[in-house]
């Protein structure tokens, strides 16, 4: 008998990780799938970081670890903040975790208790909302278009806000959009929050590194509100470092003792190798990530040029990380045979049985009439990818 926890059944499975198994699951059955669904960089963890992950084997670095992470990596962790982002933490500051995203759960359940609102602007990351939900509080989605950028401007911020919320959720560069909030727009939303003292900022800046616009703002640079900001960031996506899952937040002292506590009671330190690779990465001159976002952005230049000569697709240029969010609202109603393309996952699924191509609805990011393309894939890749799915639309009457 099924006797599941209200907790875990309330939860939506991930719908990135449902398209990447999907597109598996063909690729089994011989299907040449070219797969756009998933959200991590398609080069390989620089060798220098695999070399520091070897030597800490062979140094017997195998015990458990601290619980906020190793002195060495929350140094490194404290130099980085201030040498690329002019912040200020110490290491008592800094708690690494299994991933962002367990840095995120980690600062939600520490912040949040049940029936407290969460401000989420949407597009999202799948899983903000879910955490939410998680942590027992209420999502208020502040929705975004193509027109705006997909930023929310400080009278929607100004409008969310009510006596019951407790955070806001910010991710610049954004997952989906690849959108970027500039100084000026981050002080504007600063403004709004000075108003409001309790309410505290979630800043994800996982994609810190793969920027085209030049320098990272942190909304953690304004002093009028620093001690209501919670910084989470990584080395997955700037390091290409995505399954050694190491994740840290930078936070006031207090915020950043309870994470410790919470995390000494449910995973401890995280995995003893993975934290020697990522001090590694975080003391390196920057080389790779930058070599890395370069690449992306080439990527980025080829699939709007390709995507806007096919009717019915609507696309901005994304600033950063390394995804299209494309309005698809044209298609919308079409259909072929018995196919009916009613939401953008039916689109999606058609376009994964029809041309074997592996793409997000944005449903899974609170907006429906777009879809999510990585283009973390090779350039013959992305062209060919985007040629079936001209040829598929094209047949939608």
């Amino acid at each position: 008998m099924e006797n599941v926890s209200n907790r875990v059944n309330q939860l939506a499975a991930s719908e990135t990780l449902a398209m990447s198994q999907k597109s598996r699951e063909l690729k089994a059955q011989g299907h040449n799938v070219i797969n756009l669904s998933v959200g991590e960089p398609d080069f390989h963890t620089p060798d220098f970081v695999k070399e520091a992950a070897q030597k800490a084997i062979d140094d017997n670095i195998t015990f458990y670890s601290p619980v906020p992470g190793f002195p060495d990596l929350l140094e490194a962790i404290s130099k980085k903040l201030k040498r690329e982002n002019n912040l200020t933490y110490s290491t008592d500051q800094i708690v690494v975790s299994g991933g962002a995203k367990h840095s995120l759960t980690n600062v939600l359940m520490t912040l949040v208790n049940p029936g407290d609102e969460v401000i989420v602007p949407a597009p999202y990351w799948v899983s903000y909302v879910e955490l939410v939900k998680l942590v027992e509080g209420k999502s208020v989605v502040i929705s975004t278009t193509l027109e705006s950028d997909f930023k929310i401007s400080p009278k929607q911020l100004e409008d969310a806000i009510t006596p019951k919320t407790k955070v806001l959720m910010l991710c610049s560069p954004s997952n989906p959009t690849g959108s970027i909030y500039t100084k000026e727009e981050l002080k504007a939303l600063t403004q709004v929050l000075e108003k409001h003292p309790n309410v505290y900022v979630i800043s994800d800046e996982i994609y810190e590194h793969i920027n085209y616009m030049g320098k990272h703002e942190s909304i953690a640079q304004f002093e009028s509100i620093v001690d209501r900001v919670i910084v989470v960031n990584g080395v997955s996506k700037g390091y290409a470092m995505t399954g050694w899952r190491i994740g840290y937040c930078a936070a006031p002292k207090w915020i950043a003792k309870a994470c410790q506590k919470l995390q000494g009671q449910m995973t401890s330190g995280t995995c003893s190798i993975a934290q020697k690779a990522a001090t590694a990465a975080i003391n390196s001159d920057g080389a790779y990530p930058k070599m890395m976002c370069e690449a992306f952005k080439h990527r980025r230049d080829v699939v709007i040029e390709r995507l806007r000569k096919i009717p019915g697709f609507k696309a901005n240029v994304p600033q950063g990380a390394f995804y299209i969010f494309a309005e698809v609202s044209h298609f919308l109603g079409k259909k072929h045979g018995e196919t009916v393309i009613e939401t953008s996952a039916d689109l999606c699924m058609y376009l994964l049985n029809k041309a074997f191509v592996a793409i997000v609805p944005g449903s899974a990011f609170g907006a429906d009439n777009y879809i999510r393309f990585s283009y973390a894939a090779s350039e013959e890749e992305l062209l060919d990818a985007l040629n079936r799915i001209e040829k598929a639309v094209a047949v939608l009457k």
